[in-house]
């Protein structure tokens, strides 16, 4: 039989792999099928269920069937314009929100109709950057320092922005972010919107960890550059419901034609994003009231989690930056390049793959989100416990305070446990004193 040779791929396509998150989800479900005791801080899911106040609201409309509006269901994005409104002051309306099956689909939609260079901070999430080139669109990677817990600084953009002014530029600011936890305050974001309107950047505000800020503290950059930004939500992360797929834009007014472009291409491609999911949605966004006890203990449980791995890591000689929100934590290996060198551990993937093999623990490396393959660092996601128990447990400890190391070590012991593994395993490797 003749085979259709693969020098025919689309040369953007050509050498790209699953996405890595997903990649290394399926690889432990793999191993943990053949028996081994994985334990799965790779994939980004919420340990939490979703709300029983959505769920209900998911069964009360399972029978709609109808093809609804490309932009969305009109009483949906009107719930999300009056969210954006409560939570960071912006003027959008129904007309300005646009509805899809997830918000990393109308990522890669934006890039497929705006023509401009992809900018994002090293380290970002895994796709933006796959997403760009499929697409054929150059992307500037702007560097950070770990003093600056790796978030981007103001004069850094400009600097990138002076070498060619007029050149358009699509820049995705992801905070609470996917790596590191960080966030931005809003001294820098305010520095950080000045640099953008000065150069009339195309801003998309990556704000789906927004809710779990641990402190509830998070601030839209669109409070500072509202005529630029467009703001990127959904249900996946602090809602519990990444399967469900819907994401949400919301635009400034003069950008109604990029919305309008984006819609086009929807029409053509995915149609619209399923029905009974967006009627469900309308009360996630909208019900803000019934569902601030969630939020409440699901932002407690997560700042107690991230405090306890944090000291632990840091206590064997990692540099983990203070994180303010979301699930993860960038660990940076570096001071410990000659102990990890004696065990041929050189780059992020080598020490990666030792991880897992060697305690079972699964992360994901620096490489994957933009770091050079040498620097020694990992993303994990301290998700692996059971988050409605956890829930439970939380709100019967009286209050709304922090919730002590026992709590943590007790009701989130998946983490705790895979922790103390990666610890003593540098333990292990630590020369004698």
């Amino acid at each position: 039989m003749t085979r259709i040779p693969d020098i025919h791929l689309n040369l953007n396509v050509r050498g790209l792999t699953a996405s890595a998150t997903l990649a290394i989800n399926e690889r432990s479900a793999a191993l943990v099928a053949e028996g081994r005791r994985v334990y799965r801080l790779g994939l980004g899911q919420s340990p939490f269920p979703v709300p029983e106040l959505v769920v209900e609201a998911l069964r009360a409309n399972a029978h709609q069937k109808d093809y609804l509006n490309v932009r969305g269901l009109a009483e949906l994005r009107a719930a999300v314009a009056d969210y954006h409104r409560r939570r960071s002051q912006t003027p959008a309306t129904a007309e300005d929100v646009l509805i899809g099956p997830g918000s990393k689909e109308l990522m890669f939609l934006i890039q497929l109709v705006y023509y401009g260079d992809l900018v994002v901070p090293i380290p970002s999430w895994v796709s933006y950057e796959p997403q760009a080139q499929i697409i054929g669109r150059h992307v500037r990677w702007i560097r950070t320092r770990r003093e600056d817990h790796w978030l981007l600084q103001p004069e850094e953009l400009e600097r990138l922005c002076a070498q060619d002014p007029k050149r358009p530029r699509l820049l995705i600011l992801n905070y609470p972010n996917n790596p590191t936890g960080v966030s931005y305050d809003k001294e820098t974001l305010a520095a950080l919107a000045e640099v953008a309107a000065r150069y009339q950047i195309v801003l998309l505000s990556d704000e789906i960890y927004g809710e779990l800020h641990h402190r509830d503290e998070h601030h839209s950059i669109a409070e500072y550059y509202p005529e630029g930004t467009i703001v990127s939500t959904g249900l996946s992360k602090w809602c519990g419901a990444g399967g469900w797929r819907l994401g949400a834009f919301t635009f400034p007014p003069s950008m109604r034609w990029l919305l309008n472009s984006m819609a086009v291409v929807a029409s053509e491609t995915y149609t619209t994003t399923a029905a009974p999911i967006q009627y469900a949605a309308i009360t996630a966004f909208r019900e803000r009231a019934q569902l601030e006890d969630y939020l409440i203990q699901s932002r407690r449980i997560l700042a107690a989690l991230c405090r306890v791995a944090s000291e632990r890591l840091r206590s064997v000689g990692v540099h983990v930056p203070q994180a303010d929100g979301g699930f993860y934590l960038f660990v940076d290996f570096e001071a410990l390049r000659p102990l990890l060198a004696q065990r041929g551990i050189t780059s992020s993937a080598a020490l990666c793959e030792a991880l897992l093999t060697e305690t079972g623990v699964a992360t994901l490396p620096g490489s994957n989100f933009g770091c050079a393959p040498e620097l020694l660092s990992l993303r994990l996601a301290y998700v692996d416990f059971d988050g409605g128990a956890a829930l439970e447990a939380a709100a019967a400890v009286p209050g709304d305070g922090p919730l002590d190391d026992a709590f943590v070590r007790t009701r989130c012991a998946g983490v705790t446990e895979a922790i103390d593994r990666m610890c003593g395993w540098i333990a292990r490797g630590a020369p004698a004193t």
